[in-house]
């Protein structure tokens, strides 16, 4: 089966793709994995790549689908796969549909855990850390004993600037609105599966293997 899997920071989209991945025996290919091994590999998108990434500048479409193209193409892709962090845009989304038929493919389903951004909210800004030992505690899921104080040493624990909620709001809401073009787009395909990540864990994956039962 051929699938993307989507969701927001802090869905729980990468515990999803690990049960999948373990269920189906499907390659996980996500987006970093890709550029990685395509710099290690020296070849010439991803030299080309690696230019841009040196300069801090955005990979351009042109060489991010290149790769993908390159991924795709590999054996261990011919039975299935789940691309994660690709497509980004619709640009890329009709670009890897042109990359599937010259493959002699197609998508099978388009997998969005989708969680409410007040939720989301809650489980990425309640992390704080232990600036001692590093044990990482959360506000609502695993609290210290005693609050703003660590377990194990009783430091004072901190919260780095990536966890602290004005940030977490910002990140939310440019994901946001990058996904939604995204998410419409599959919709009209016909191949978008929503699913609530709101849920427990292993009743998301029940969900989701319903669906993927089909294929």
């Amino acid at each position: 089966m051929k699938l993307v899997l989507m969701g927001l920071p802090g869905a729980g989209k990468g515990t999803q793709a690990e049960k999948i991945v373990e269920k189906y025996h499907i390659p996980h290919i996500s987006t970093g994995d890709m550029f990685r091994a395509a710099i290690k590999n020296g070849t010439e998108l991803g030299l080309k790549a690696k230019s841009y990434m040196d300069k801090g500048d955005l990979v351009p479409d042109e060489v991010t689908n290149g790769i993908v193209r390159d991924r795709l193409a590999e054996d261990d892709a011919k039975d299935g796969f789940l691309l994660d962090g690709f497509p980004r845009t619709v640009d890329q989304a009709k670009e890897l549909e042109n990359i599937l038929r010259d493959l002699g493919t197609e998508l099978d389903a388009v997998i969005n855990i989708n969680v409410d951004q007040d939720v989301l909210i809650e489980r990425l800004a309640g992390r704080f850390i232990c600036p001692t030992c590093g044990k990482t505690y959360h506000t609502v899921f695993n609290p210290p004993k005693v609050e703003g104080i660590c377990d194990l040493d009783g430091s004072k624990l901190y919260q780095r600037e990536d966890d602290k909620r004005e940030t977490v709001e910002n990140r939310l809401a440019v994901n946001l609105k990058q996904t939604k073009p995204l998410l419409d787009f599959y919709k009209e395909t016909g191949k978008l599966h929503n699913i609530n990540g709101e849920q427990d864990i292993d009743v998301v994956f029940t969900e989701v293997d319903e669906i993927l039962a089909s294929f």
